[in-house]
């Protein structure tokens, strides 16, 4: 039986969908994701669809990761945490219009000056 081993040749790489069309994010994965959401019955999902799908998620990390980066920074902070990234997407607006405006909750991101807090809420300081 002759192989490629046996010839002296190596195996071809394998190129995943990813890296042909030089994505980060998964676009296999997507695409399975894709085909199980079923939203119309049997749907047959193509290639460039998951990996439009792909490099749009990708670009919305990113770019919020930037942001959230940059005010970690500017805190002087080297981890970015919640409050980093709702910070990130409160002060785009963009961002605010693509994901909710003011109704965004994240836990563990806080209270920040900017939320709204009904007048009732609010202490009242009395004077002596």
């Amino acid at each position: 039986m002759v192989t490629l081993k046996t010839l002296g040749k190596k195996a071809p790489h394998r190129v995943t969908m990813s890296q042909r069309h030089g994505l980060l994010f998964p676009c296999a994965r997507i695409k399975r994701y894709l085909k199980r959401a079923k939203p119309c019955g049997r749907t047959r999902v193509s290639e460039n669809a998951a990996c439009y799908l792909a490099a749009v998620l990708e670009y919305l990390a990113a770019e919020i990761l930037e942001l959230a980066g940059n005010h970690a920074r500017d805190h002087k902070k080297g981890r970015i945490t919640p409050k980093h990234i709702k910070l990130a997407i409160h002060n785009d607006e963009e961002l605010k219009v693509l994901i909710g405006g003011k109704d965004v909750y994240m836990q563990e991101a806080g209270l920040c000056h900017f939320c709204y807090l009904h007048p009732d809420y609010i202490r009242k300081e009395t004077s002596r």
